[in-house]
Formats: C-alpha cells, sequence, structure tokens
C-alpha cells in the first residue's frame, strides 16, 4: 500500500495488504481524486480507498464500518447526484479496477468495476463486437448497467442490463459473491435495474454482438424547424427496424465544420440516427429523414467505439438532470416539447432530448425490475451550464420541461437519468411490485442499508 498525507499513517487497519493506494485529506492527490462529474457536488470524504482488486474492496468495506464511517462506491463517478462521494466517509474507489477482458469465441466481455464504456467499446472493438452501452464514452460500466442501461444500440440488442451474464461483487459484510442465472438468482434479477444497493460490484460480464462499424446521422435546422422535423421523426421511428436508434436533441449548435456558420453558438435542432451496421440496408433505413432539407449535417459510417465518444458530456459543469417516460407522443406533446428548448440555457452544453424506445427494449427481459421500458418515447433533459447564476434558470428549464410531458406520461421513470427526487419516484422507477421483492432482497445482502448513497431501497 501507498498513502498520500500525514494522516496515511494512521490508518494502518486498512494499509495492512492493501495493494492500491489510500488518500487523505492532508495529500496532494486529494482534491483531484474527490472529484466528480457534477460541478455541483462537492464532497470532503474522509478516505478515498483507491482499489487495485477485489481484496482491496473486502478490506475497505471492512475498515469503514469497523470505523463507522459512511461508505461511497466510485466506479465512473458520471451520476448526477454524486453518490459516488461521501463528506466525512470513505469511497470505495474502484476506477483501478478498469482492465477488460474480452472471448470472442464465447462472445463475451468481463470489465472490471471501474471501467468506462470507453474501456469496455475499445476492448471489443478489436475483435468487432459490441454490446449496449452508454451515450458517452465516460459513463462508469457499473452503475450505467446495474440501472438499466439505455443506450444507441437499445433497439437492436435490449439494455445493458439485458445482456449481463454474471456480476462479482463485495456484499456489506465484505463477501465475495458471484451472481447470475444459476447463482443467487434473486439477486441477479435484482442487479438489472436495482442499482447499487446490493453491493459493490467488482466485475461485470456482458454478452456480445458482431458489430464491426455503425452507421450515424447527424442532421441540424434551426429551432424554428423543430415541431415539423420531430413529427417527422416520430411517424418514421414508429416503422423503423431495430436496428435504427437515434434521438431528437435541441442544443447549442458547436463550431464544427458541418454546422452552418448561422447556427454555430446558437439554439439548434438535432436530429441524430442510428443504424447498427452500415451498407445499402442502413442508408435505405434511414433514408426518408433524409428527404427533410436539413441545414446542415451527413451521414457517415464510423466504428461504434467512436460514435460512443461524439457526444462526449464534458466534466466539470454544474449539472441537472431529469426526465419523464410518455405513453404516447401525439402533436400537442411534440409541440410542448419544442416550445420548451426556448428555456434552455443557451450557449451551454445542455441538452433538451427526445429518445424512442421500442424494439428489443419493450421485447426483451420484462421480468426485471424495469418499468419504464415499455414506454415508447422518453423526454430527457441533461443540464450542463458553468456560471452559478444560472442555476436557477436551467433547474426550472429542467422541472418545467418535465411537467409540460406529464399530460402523456407512462408513470415510471428510468433512475440513471435522475437526480435524488423522492422516494416516490425511486418506487416510479422499480415499480411497486418489483420494490417490494428488491427490499427482501436488500433485507437480505444489505440489512443494515449500508450501501444508501444511491436511488435507495430500504431493507423490508
Amino acid at each position: 500500500m501507498t498513502s498520500t498525507g500525514a494522516g496515511g499513517a494512521a490508518l494502518t487497519e486498512l494499509g495492512t495488504g492493501f495493494a492500491g493506494e489510500v488518500i487523505v485529506p492532508d495529500g496532494t492527490a486529494y482534491d483531484e481524486a474527490r472529484a466528480l462529474f457534477n460541478a455541483m457536488i462537492d464532497r470532503r470524504p474522509a478516505v478515498i480507498a483507491q482499489c487495485a482488486g477485489a481484496g482491496d474492496v473486502v478490506r475497505a468495506i471492512g475498515f469503514a464500518r469497523s470505523a463507522g464511517l459512511e461508505i461511497a462506491v466510485r466506479g465512473g463517478g458520471h451520476g448526477v447526484a454524486g453518490a459516488a462521494a461521501t463528506d466525512g466517509g470513505l469511497v470505495v474507489d474502484l476506477r483501478r479496477m478498469n482492465a477488460v477482458t474480452v472471448d470472442p469465441v464465447a462472445r463475451t466481455a468481463r470489465a472490471g468495476g471501474g471501467a468506462t464504456m470507453s474501456h469496455l467499446d475499445r476492448a471489443t472493438e478489436a475483435f468487432g463486437l459490441a454490446t449496449t452501452g452508454g451515450r458517452v464514452s465516460t459513463t462508469g460500466v457499473g452503475g450505467f448497467t446495474l440501472g438499466g442501461g439505455s443506450g444507441w444500440l437499445e433497439r437492436e440488442y435490449g439494455l445493458a442490463c439485458d445482456n449481463l451474464v454474471e456480476v462479482e461483487l463485495v456484499t456489506a459484510d465484505g463477501e465475495r459473491i458471484r451472481a447470475s442465472e444459476e447463482e443467487h438468482p434473486e439477486l441477479f434479477w435484482a442487479l438489472h435495474g436495482g442499482g447499487g444497493n446490493f453491493g459493490a460490484a467488482t466485475s461485470l460480464t456482458f454478452r456480445l454482438y458482431p458489430l464491426a462499424a455503425v452507421t450515424v446521422g447527424i442532421l441540424l435546422w434551426p429551432p424554428e424547424a423543430g415541431p415539423e422535423v420531430v413529427r417527422a421523426y416520430r411517424d418514421f421511428m414508429a416503422a423503423a427496424p431495430g436496428e435504427v436508434g437515434g434521438a431528437a436533441i435541441y442544443l447549442t449548435a458547436p463550431p464544427e465544420e458541418f454546422v452552418p456558420e448561422p447556427l454555430v453558438g446558437r439554439l439548434a435542432l438535432a436530429l441524430v440516427l442510428t443504424y447498427a451496421g452500415t451498407g445499402p440496408e442502413a442508408d435505405a433505413a434511414i433514408a426518408p429523414m433524409l428527404t427533410l432539407a436539413h441545414s446542415g449535417g451527413g451521414v457517415l459510417e464510423m466504428p461504434y467505439a467512436d460514435l460512443q465518444c461524439m457526444l462526449d458530456d464534458p466534466p466539470g459543469f454544474r449539472n441537472y438532470w431529469s426526465a419523464e417516460y410518455l405513453a404516447s407522443l401525439p402533436d400537442e406533446a411534440v409541440d410542448a416539447f419544442c416550445d420548451r428548448a426556448a428555456d434552455m440555457v443557451v450557449p451551454s452544453a445542455s441538452q433538451h432530448i427526445l429518445l424512442p424506445q421500442g424494439g428489443a427494449v419493450a421485447n426483451t427481459g420484462t421480468h426485471y425490475p424495469i418499468p419504464w421500458r415499455t414506454a415508447p418515447w422518453a423526454v430527457h433533459p441533461l443540464g450542463l451550464w458553468e456560471a452559478t447564476a444560472d442555476d436557477e434558470r436551467a433547474i426550472a428549464w429542467a422541472r418545467d420541461l418535465r411537467a409540460d410531458m406529464r399530460p402523456w406520461s407512462a408513470g415510471a421513470v428510468y433512475l440513471n437519468f435522475i437526480g435524488d427526487e423522492g422516494r416516490d419516484r425511486v418506487v416510479a422507477g422499480l415499480g411497486a411490485d418489483n420494490y417490494r421483492r428488491l427490499a427482501a432482497v436488500k433485507a437480505r445482502y444489505d440489512p443494515d442499508n449500508v450501501f444508501h448513497l444511491n436511488h435507495n431501497i430500504r431493507p423490508g
């Protein structure tokens, strides 16, 4: 073990045999180690245990419990609510555990608990394989998957958790267990949407699919074209094959070559069109949307891992996210969605997003605790901005968009898309019957609610 700062000498109980690094507040690496993606979260842990392997995770959890320290588990640290940090407690930091091992014959990949989507996607890319990941490369694989896992490939291959083969995790009692369909099957069920409530996931194994490259279209319009374009996109997606994914996004148009100069730095509507594959089938599938008179953009083929990096949301901004899942998207809902985009902070990295579901999302694994998967559409205000003076405006925009969409709401919500919005929203994200079943799993594996810095399921 190496420890940073004078406080490390007091951590002999944790330090003996610890292969990673222990960081304490008086160390030079402390501020960098505690920083989260969301700059609105500023927490000061007493100890950051940067684990090198599952044995370190066992030791860190045992030390924290014996010392009476609150425990946070950090994978990617990308979550908007800041659950990967704790004031005065111990952070089980998994980021060093980011290795990915691919079995190209079995078409599986085993990712360490601290891997990001970039680690997973780049490793599988070498074998012409892929699985559903997040829509950006910086998302942590663990938290993303345990919360369900929505991404560009979901309409063809299902959610990330639908492709989960097994999970290795350390429980609150320091026990190392493997959960799969055969081992701890009830826990395995709970790990499909129940989040980080049941232990620290030290590795996750996924089913992979042959996918050498994808076809991607990014088309741009001025904002006033929004209602017509979004209606056309809605109708297009109703008949689109599962290989087609994407989103309608209001954003600040970037200074890129494919963006017309009059749109740069201003509010614009973008359609992101994705196809899991390339060639004539891909071209034919997205062709209907190319008949609209877009102002800028284009279509190209690329490796899936490159697509994952295209819309990376940068760290260090102030963040507020929310979501509303819709049972229907009539013209009135389209108009309401488009109208509210004017309230988004511009210029900023914020995105005002409409996501299609359907396909394998709705048709696969419906027994898992994911009630939102049957909704055909999701609205996702993704707020990222710099100035504290914009806090009130940015948060109001997200909340107002949710309120606008409520008449068409399906009631359920993907918990990875929201921060702390209260217990009712947690129950809505899991389903009331599922929540009771999950509470029983929680009572078995974490009866003291040690892992509670998340969308928490209380033991019951």
